[in-house]
């Protein structure tokens, strides 16, 4: 008999949980504390897709710390930056609030996985996709030929071969690059 109400006293146990009230706020909350939602992002469009054979060309900016790869008269895909020692890497396309994930990148035999989160950027509408890596992760050379990159919910990204990248990792590193 007690073997058969087990079963039916545990799911009673449940029943009754689910109807408490929530539990009251911690005795640290602060004082009149209020909650909120947090604002919703207008969604950013997603770049068009061009006709297939056509890649993305890349710029280099005139100061060799930061370089770009997108179509001509359109806003980057991807770009490098050399900030204070440390290389940034943005994938401009939309990214929810909150949200972090692993921007894979695949080329010349190596894969790097980089951490990336929701940032906000300065004139740009909504959150991009942007991390941070050392200049001299030994990774990075997957950048001196053509690559690939998959983001979760960002879609595929090919990037051609180009010297800029190279550039600006080796002058984020403390050297120079090559004109």
């Amino acid at each position: 008999m007690i073997l058969r109400a087990a079963p039916a006293l545990g799911a009673l146990t449940l029943l009754l949980a689910a109807c408490s009230p929530p539990a009251p706020e911690p005795a640290d909350a602060p004082l009149d504390a209020v909650r909120m939602s947090l604002p919703t992002q207008k969604p950013v469009p997603l770049p068009v897709a061009h006709p297939s054979g056509v890649l993305p060309e890349w710029t280099a900016a005139p100061d060799g710390l930061s370089a770009r790869v997108g179509y001509p008269g359109e806003a980057a895909q991807l770009s490098l930056e050399c900030r204070a020692g440390t290389l940034v890497v943005t994938r401009n396309v939309p990214a929810p609030v909150g949200a972090a994930a692993l921007f894979a990148l695949q080329g010349s035999g190596l894969i790097l996985r980089l951490p990336v989160d929701a940032t906000a950027l300065p004139g740009q509408h909504g959150y991009m996709w942007q991390g941070m890596i050392a200049p001299s992760d030994p990774r990075l050379a997957l950048f001196d030929s053509s690559f690939n990159g998959t983001l979760p919910g960002a879609g595929h990204i090919e990037v051609p071969a180009s010297k800029a990248p190279g550039a600006v990792i080796k002058r984020c590193r403390g050297g120079t690059p090559s004109p």
